[in-house]
């Protein structure tokens, strides 16, 4: 199923967390990170570690802290092997190695690591965008954090932020994963901002967006669902594919090919949610 929506709540509230998880989110992020002050970070990861004790109905990550924080030897022992945890998120990352190191540290005997996801945040993880992306079987996404790779860059303006969100983009392509969302508008009060960064995003190749509060939900997923106009586009495209073979034209003199083809199969799934 593709997922459009990751909403993250802090480990140490475990009643938002409970509200997180009947919001209608695609995927639920637990924050033992940024969300949650030093001396929270104890009780964070219990609390987490007893809600997660038992599957859930919505699939949850756990956002670890920084590999190279006191934490997170810790955090990964606590829940690595959680029934309800379907994925690490793992902050910071700025080389191959340390996605190794973590699937194996993970992997149980005889078995397979959890599915691990890169948060890139600094220049350096931009710079080691595909390696981080093709280290290990066990990552299955990549993705930009845009608070902390702002700072590190200097970076004043959105725009400039463009270059590193492409490169991430073209890396988990290249490396086969799936497209990665965006990364969180800060501000939940304007929703309008929210939407037209949305569509900003969808233009680059980001698929859905995480979250900070569940108003921003409805926002994100009518940005990244394809309009009426484009499943109309779509299906036309698809159908007129299957009646011939190679490039050829549209009765209104629009010109497809394979590739035409496949972007409108895509269109479609995605339409469908699968």
């Amino acid at each position: 199923m593709t997922h459009l929506t990751w909403l993250y709540a802090p480990g140490d509230r475990p009643q938002t967390v409970t509200k997180a998880l009947a919001s209608g989110a695609d995927v639920v992020i637990v924050d033992l990170e940024d969300a949650v002050a030093p001396d929270r970070k104890e009780y964070a990861r219990a609390a987490t570690a007893e809600r997660l004790s038992e599957p859930q109905q919505v699939p949850v990550h756990v956002r670890l802290n920084a590999l190279d924080s006191p934490f997170a030897a810790a955090d990964l022992h606590a829940m690595a092997s959680l029934p309800g945890v379907r994925g690490l998120r793992l902050p910071k990352v700025t080389s191959p190695h340390q996605i190794t190191r973590v699937a194996e540290a993970t992997a149980p005997a005889g078995g397979t690591a959890p599915p691990l996801y890169a948060l890139l945040e600094t220049a350096l993880g931009i710079e080691h965008a595909y390696p981080i992306a093709a280290a290990h079987p066990a990552l299955r996404g990549i993705a930009l954090g845009e608070a902390d790779l702002r700072a590190d860059l200097g970076v004043r303006d959105d725009a400039g932020l463009d270059w590193s969100r492409s490169r991430v983009i073209v890396a988990a392509r290249a490396a086969g994963l799936i497209p990665p969302p965006q990364s969180v508008h800060p501000d939940i009060r304007d929703l309008e901002g929210l939407a037209a960064s949305c569509a900003h995003g969808r233009t680059l190749g980001f698929v859905g967006r995480a979250a900070i509060h569940p108003r921003q939900l409805p926002i994100i997923e009518r940005a990244y669902l394809p309009t009426e106009e484009e499943l109309d586009q779509a299906e036309t495209i698809v159908k007129a594919a299957a009646a011939d073979q190679g490039a050829q034209a549209l009765p209104d003199g629009r010109f497809i090919d394979a590739a035409i083809v496949a972007a409108a199969q895509r269109t479609l799934s995605l339409a469908r949610r699968n």
